[in-house]
């Protein structure tokens, strides 16, 4: 085997990396659970590999290109973000890299629609209840209520892909929808769930006619019961509608008292510390959180603090991590068999070699004349 044909993937992503062998590359599979140091990286890089697979958890910058100057080919990225990656370097490398967009769509909109619903109807508060001995007797509102999460307001802040997909499971909620997007509006879309609510009202299908509609920030997170995030991380510099810190102390201070907050999209949209803040000061009901500003999320973060822990809920970047979403060889269902076939894409110079028509590749700049 020689080095044209060895590829270095920083996590196991399963039997998609079969097709890879099948095709006479040789793969290497950093062996352990968490994220291989740096230096192995670059060490690997410049042992002469042509393609590396990466998590969000792998830091991919000039280093790297650098090491691997004049033999690496391709990063595939097994995710749909990629803030690890630095753009500018890669470009600047003429470095292709790729992401899983779309395939994980559902899966991460139907976990933050359990996410709402977990929280509103105080699931944990409820289980640990039970398992502790302490349901000693029925009562009509004691020890606590839930809230319902039909008939409920509910702002989608981003209506991309997730923040749609998240839409439409609202809507079979009978949830009025408020949307807000930084990029352009999707008209048409919302439209057309105006017209499925008018006629799931029209049929009897469902008592009252839920509204769905665009609105401004400000009007979204007052008006709203619960806050769904799905917007990309813009810090400052990238752009006129920057999102990093997006929810803190200012807007925090927008929403309902008893208005619940859901981020599955990246962490450092909200200001931790504000967030904290808030539940303490019952500025908001609750939180539930599948991302944060630092991951795994720190033993001292003050989203830990015991005082929050019943209106708080912490998971572990989870949204996608259906078993199909993950880890299905297909690239029209699984990140894995994306991540393999935009890989693929590169080294084996499909589309005609044109790196700007390879559905897969993010940095298209860089490849274009």
């Amino acid at each position: 085997m020689t080095d044209s044909h060895r590829i270095f993937a920083t996590a196991d992503i399963g039997e998609s990396l079969n097709l890879l062998r099948q095709r006479g590359y040789e793969v290497e599979v950093y062996p352990q659970p968490e994220a291989p140091p740096k230096s192995l990286v670059i060490a690997k890089a410049k042992s002469g590999i042509v393609g590396l697979i990466t998590t969000l958890r792998d830091q991919i910058d000039a280093e790297v290109f650098e090491a691997g100057k004049g033999t690496l080919k391709a990063v595939a990225q097994i995710a749909v973000g990629f803030d690890n990656i630095n753009r500018a370097d890669a470009n600047r490398y003429k470095i292709p890299f790729t992401n899983t967009a779309d395939v994980l769509t559902e899966a991460t909109a139907e976990f933050a629609f359990f996410m709402m619903g977990a929280l509103a109807r105080k699931l944990w508060t409820a289980e640990h209840l039970t398992r502790n001995n302490d349901w000693g007797f029925w009562h009509p509102s004691l020890p606590f209520l839930g809230d319902e999460v039909t008939g409920k307001n509910v702002a989608i802040i981003g209506t991309g892909r997730i923040g749609q997909a998240m839409i439409r499971k609202c809507a079979g909620f009978d949830m009025n929808i408020l949307c807000y997007s930084v990029g352009d509006l999707d008209h048409k879309y919302v439209n057309a769930i105006q017209e499925v609510n008018n006629l799931r009202h029209q049929l009897g299908i469902a008592a009252a006619k839920s509204w769905i509609k665009y609105t401004t920030f400000e009007d979204a997170l007052g008006e709203a019961d619960f806050v769904s995030l799905h917007v990309p991380l813009l810090k400052e510099s990238e752009g006129p509608n920057p999102t990093y810190h997006l929810m803190n102390e200012r807007t925090l201070r927008m929403m309902k008292p008893t208005g619940f907050l859901i981020n599955t999209s990246r962490g450092p949209i909200v200001d931790e510390l504000a967030l904290s803040k808030a539940l303490k000061e019952n500025w908001i009901a609750g939180a539930a959180l599948d991302v944060y500003e630092k991951e795994p999320l720190p033993s001292d973060s003050p989203l830990r603090d015991p005082a929050i822990e019943d209106r708080c809920r912490l998971y572990p970047h989870f949204a996608s991590a259906g078993r199909v979403t993950r880890l299905s060889t297909d690239p029209a269902k699984g990140m894995a068999g994306r991540t393999v076939q935009g890989l693929l894409d590169i080294l084996e110079q499909n589309y005609g070699g044109d790196i700007t028509k390879m559905p897969y590749v993010v940095n298209k700049e860089a490849f274009s004349n």
